[in-house]
């Protein structure tokens, strides 16, 4: 053997050694961590494969008192009942904006403390909150002063008394940022427009150049934009220690979701993204980029995966094969990079999007879609009343009142959320694993694995409507032939689940029926003390 051979033969000796030792936190020689410490930070780190949950706080929990509250909401503003159904309203050109932005069912965050412990039954690690500053709109995304609560929803006490029950409860609170643009009632705005030596006029593009006589987002007039080449502007956002992203994570906020995310830029980004890690570290700042991710995520720690949830939808329609929806996922993993990916939430439905029991009205397709949301890389962010089955449309059809009346033993949906949620928080290599595709072509199979064997999952799909039978390669070098893997998701208790399929030199001779994922773990038979296992990490 030559000396360079004797040398790798050793390293690699040396490297096994130190994965098999009980995993020991010894560096690697460049001083790197070992794969043992990586998972380790990973599973320390709450961002990485959390379960999110989404509230509209004006349409989760009605109030104790609406009936108090009725003077909040003066006309042309309405109080509906609980039980009324969003519709579009017609266009109020003396608001700039339509009627039903305008409708509230009368939430507020007491409401919404009240009922955390639905919320934390489900399993969630995070809760997401729509905006709750000061705005004119029951959406809020037309800012009127970031530093206060909608009345409608409380104040910065109830908000922070939430977030108090929240953290006994294992939560984190993540806040909307609307940061690109405020409402043009803003008094602010109001002033600029009018004073041209007002101290907000280079607050925003103010000329008449623009329609309107400023800048607006998309063109929607009731939305101008900040302009956040004005240094006053970031101090105000985030540069400073009273600032609107600093203070809410010091009112107990673990972390930030920016509205439009791409709107802001990367060098503003990072700059927001890094006083709230100086502010509070290990907290998230998660963008809203209906972007290829890649580079943004130079500029946050997180996107909302609109590519995934393409991939996903375009798998379950049809419109892309499973080997190309394979190679696609592994070509975002590897330009997102795995950590990054991990933090991001997956999205299929929100606010802006038809709910998912609407865009996939077929129960087999829709388990198929949220099993594949629980088990890719990432953090699955759940759309509140998806649990129950919740259906709506278009906005505003997609943020109808929280249907409490479906919160029942027996609803199937509810208790097939509540598996997914458990199937992904009890299996690390589903919550924090890495992504590895197996070599396929009429299925969708990848697995996810960490620093140990037996925390292998292996993820196989078929979305069509017909069984495939399919040799999948299984490119895992330490799973041992002849392993029996159990699917997580079949029906029946986990000690009567039986093997699905069997492994041999790494191929797979498998036959999936239609519209299903299957959730393999494998299992060592009991072999009376023996395994092949002995000696592998």
């Amino acid at each position: 053997m030559t000396l360079e051979g004797a040398m790798r033969a050793v390293c690699a000796v040396a490297c096994m050694a130190s994965l098999t030792a009980g995993h020991a936190a010894t560096p690697m020689p460049d001083g790197s961590p070992t794969p043992a410490d990586r998972y380790a930070q990973r599973e320390r780190d709450w961002r990485m494969g959390a379960v999110v949950y989404q509230v509209l706080v004006d349409r989760f929990a009605p109030a104790a008192d609406l009936d108090a509250k009725r003077a909040l909401f003066p006309p042309p503003k309405r109080l509906r009942a609980w039980g009324d159904v969003p519709t579009p309203g017609p266009y109020l050109a003396s608001e700039k904006l339509s009627a039903h932005e305008l409708d509230f069912w009368g939430g507020d965050l007491a409401s919404l403390t009240a009922r955390l412990g639905h919320i934390q039954q489900l399993g969630v690690d995070a809760l997401y909150l729509n905006p709750i500053h000061l705005a004119y709109t029951n959406h809020k995304y037309d800012a009127f002063d970031f530093q206060a609560i909608s009345p409608e929803y409380g104040t910065r006490e109830d908000f922070r008394r939430l977030a108090a029950d929240a953290r006994q409860r294992g939560m984190k609170v993540v806040l909307d940022g609307v940061f690109n643009h405020m409402g043009r009632n803003a008094p602010r705005f109001q002033d600029a427009l009018a004073n041209p030596q007002s101290p907000w006029r280079d607050w925003f593009a103010i000329g008449p150049q623009y329609a309107g006589g400023a800048r607006v987002w998309t063109g929607f007039q009731n939305l101008p934009e900040l302009n956040l080449e004005n240094p006053a502007v970031r101090r105000h956002l985030y540069g400073d220690a009273d600032s609107v992203v600093r203070s809410y994570l010091r009112d107990g906020a673990d972390g930030w979701r920016l509205d439009t995310a791409y709107e802001l830029g990367p060098q503003f980004l990072r700059e927001l993204t890094d006083a709230a890690h100086a502010e509070k570290p290990g907290s998230l700042v998660v963008g809203e980029f209906v972007n290829y991710p890649d580079r943004w995520l130079q500029a946050t720690d997180a996107t909302m995966n609109f590519t995934l949830r393409q991939i996903v939808l375009g798998l379950a329609s049809g419109d892309i094969a499973p080997a190309t929806a394979g190679r696609m996922t592994e070509r975002l993993v590897r330009d997102t990079g795995i950590e990054p990916m991990l933090m991001s939430w997956v999205v299929i439905d929100n606010h802006d999007i038809p709910r998912i029991a609407t865009q996939l009205p077929d129960r087999a397709m829709r388990r198929l879609v949220q099993a594949l949301q629980f088990t890719l890389p990432g953090a699955p962010n759940v759309y509140y009343g998806a649990e129950v089955g919740m259906e709506g449309g278009a906005d505003p059809a997609n943020r109808g009142p929280m249907r409490w009346d479906l919160v029942t033993a027996d609803n199937p949906e509810l208790a097939w959320m509540k598996r997914l949620i458990a199937l992904h928080r009890q299996h690390r290599a589903l919550r924090i694993g890495d992504f590895r595709l197996l070599e396929s072509s009429r299925l969708l199979a990848f697995e996810r694995f960490t620093d140990r064997t037996l925390d292998t999952r292996i993820v196989i799909a078929n979305p069509a409507d017909t069984p495939v039978r399919e040799r999948l390669l299984l490119a895992n070098a330490f799973l041992m032939d002849g392993t029996p893997l159990v699917d997580l998701l079949a029906d029946g208790a986990a000690a009567e689940l039986k093997a699905v399929a069997g492994l041999g030199a790494g191929v797979l001779d498998v036959q999936v029926p239609p519209s299903t994922v299957w959730v393999l773990q494998p299992v060592p038979p009991d072999l009376g003390g023996y395994s092949r296992y002995k000696r592998v990490p």
